[in-house]
């Protein structure tokens, strides 16, 4: 089952760009400062697959008021550039750039490491949800968050979120498994 889930996820992503593609044409929308330095990307709840394809790219803007400029993109295309007020983000210090020589592993790749998981053999995955973030307040390392939704086993046309697993964005190792598959009785 598990074979097949990433015979689904590749042909599914191939369709769908990675995050670290869509940097790339994030930054034909922002200013000449902002290219390249993102501090957030983040997609919502895929639909229909296991590959999201609304997805938000964050970069660092000195010149505006939040200091970020959000891309939001659906399929691959530019749908909005905002400017939104990040006033939390100041304090957590989530507002600085990713190094970008750390940023290895792509979204494309973090699927795939979750699928891989050995929790999640038996299971019957849906959707996905990914974050790109900071490890942690004091540590500047990129993390992928993927969370997971999961077929339920008494009604399989249900679905239930059964957690979330951290990769490192550096060398895709899990760092942290917050996974939750009793959920799915």
């Amino acid at each position: 089952m598990a074979t097949g889930l990433l015979g689904l996820a590749a042909c599914a992503q191939a369709d769908e760009p990675t995050a670290f593609e869509l940097i790339k044409e994030g930054n034909r929308h922002v200013g000449e400062d902002a290219k390249d330095k993102v501090t957030q990307i983040r997609s919502e709840k895929s639909v229909g697959s296991l590959v999201p394809n609304i997805w938000y790219v964050v970069f660092y803007d000195p010149d505006a008021t939040a200091k970020a400029t959000e891309v939001k993109f659906a399929a691959g295309k530019k749908v909005a550039v905002t400017r939104p007020a990040r006033v939390l983000e100041f304090g957590s210090g989530k507002y600085k750039p990713f190094d970008r020589s750390k940023m290895k592993i792509d979204s494309n790749k973090a699927i795939e490491i979750a699928i891989k998981e050995p929790l999640l053999g038996n299971l019957t995955l849906s959707n996905t949800q990914l974050w790109l973030e900071r490890a942690d307040r004091d540590d500047d390392s990129p993390v992928w968050k993927v969370r997971l939704w999961a077929a339920k086993v008494r009604k399989p046309s249900d679905t239930v979120d059964i957690g979330e697993l951290y990769i490192s964005a550096e060398d895709g190792k899990v760092i942290r498994n917050n996974l939750k598959i009793h959920r799915v009785d």
